[in-house]
Order: structure tokens, then C-alpha cells, then sequence
């Protein structure tokens, strides 16, 4: 039961709570972002590119911190194919 929290971690050399901890670094940046998005929608002229670019900066976080890190799959995954 443990490995459920430490076998995904462990693919992307990181422990339980480094993991834990960019998740919710990630998550709090999407939160942000989907907030701005729903602000642009009712008033147009405010925050043009916050949700944009906050999916480019966290597409270039996570591209850039798993660069060179071996890529294993997921079992789940594999199980479906």
C-alpha cells in the first residue's frame, strides 16, 4: 500500500513530499490562472495574457524539471494498451 505514494514520486526523482510540494506549487498556479481566465471573461479588457501565460510557464517548469530524468511508464498505463 505504501508504494502508491512513493513508486510515482520515485519515477520522476523526487520523494513523497517534494512531489506533494510541486503539485500543490502547480495546482495553486492553475488555480490563479483559471481565475484570471474567469475575470477576462466578464471583463475583457483585464488580464489578457495572465492565463496563457501561466499554461506556458507551467508547461516550461515541468518540461524543463523532468529534462534528462528517465522517463518509466506508468503500469496503469501500460495495462491499457
Amino acid at each position: 500500500m505504501l508504494r502508491r505514494f512513493t513508486d510515482h514520486p520515485a519515477s520522476v526523482d523526487e520523494t513523497y513530499l517534494q512531489h506533494m510540494g510541486m503539485a500543490f506549487s502547480f495546482g495553486m498556479r492553475m488555480l490563479m490562472g483559471s481565475f484570471a481566465c474567469f475575470v477576462h471573461g466578464l471583463f475583457p479588457w483585464l488580464c489578457l495574457t495572465r492565463g496563457s501565460d501561466t499554461v506556458r510557464s507551467l508547461h516550461h517548469r515541468m518540461v524543463t524539471n523532468r529534462a534528462g530524468r528517465p522517463q518509466q511508464p506508468d503500469a496503469r498505463l501500460a495495462s491499457v494498451k
